[in-house]
């Protein structure tokens, strides 16, 4: 039986690997070793946002820093940075600032992920991101893919911070939780968290981005300057 097992765990990452290739037929993957010249740091491009690089850290739903990560900063493509500048202002103007978890993401933190969602025994960060749900399904229901569009470098994951109360805006949820709670139209929150989530979605829009359904904080610029590119260069100045 434990041979069995070993060789039901050694197809299942197989087929894992396969997936990752086929995925990226007819899309370009370009892998080099700094910045690109398309992309800048949002420390410099939008100065007002406040940086919490959740990959970079250990506090994220795989538990560990996460492949490509190499220091705890954000870059974004020239034209989304630009964007997002512009929607930066629009909320200092309203007594807010941004709060950045994540934008650029190379290809190998996604490998990463992919490897973790495999081994259903790693579940030390359930009880924080995904307690709910089983995490073999994770696949399954759209949680875990094997590309992302983080990838093409011009969608971005944050919230909103409040300068009065020097706080993060309630949402009525976490960022990367697991579960349709997540949804930006979820109606199990208070009338206020809901219009948090509302006011956010509004400032992106106006600046060019588009929402998702499944994800309360995740914005692509709608005009992306790569939409068939997916780097893998490391996050780092």
């Amino acid at each position: 039986m434990i041979q069995e097992f070993g060789l039901v765990k050694k197809t299942v990452r197989l087929g894992i690997a396969l997936a990752l290739v086929a995925s990226f037929a007819g899309c370009a993957l370009l892998n080099v070793g700094g910045r690109r010249s398309g992309f800048v740091s949002l420390a410099e491009a939008v100065p007002d946002a406040i940086l919490e690089i959740r990959y970079y850290s250990t506090y994220n739903f795989v538990g560990e820093r996460i492949d490509g990560y190499e220091q705890p900063c954000a870059l974004l493509s020239k034209e989304a940075a630009k964007a997002l500048k512009t929607a930066s202002d629009d909320c200092v103007r309203r007594g807010y600032r941004l709060k950045i978890y994540d934008a650029y993401r190379p290809q190998r933190a996604v490998a990463h992920f992919v490897r973790w969602a495999a081994d259903t025994a790693d579940t030390r960060m359930k009880q924080h991101f995904y307690p709910n749900l089983d995490k073999s399904v994770l696949f399954a229901q759209g949680y875990i893919a094997e590309r992302s569009g983080h990838s093409r470098g011009s969608t971005v994951d944050l919230t909103l911070f409040d300068m009065k109360t020097g706080k993060e805006v309630d949402m009525g949820g976490t960022f990367d939780w697991f579960g349709g709670e997540s949804h930006p139209d979820y109606q199990g929150i208070t009338k206020e968290q809901f219009a948090n989530r509302m006011l956010l979605r509004e400032i992106m829009i106006a600046h060019g981005f588009k929402p998702i359904t499944e994800e309360w904080w995740h914005f692509t610029l709608a005009d992306e300057p790569y939409p068939n590119t997916y780097f893998d260069f490391p996050v780092k100045q």
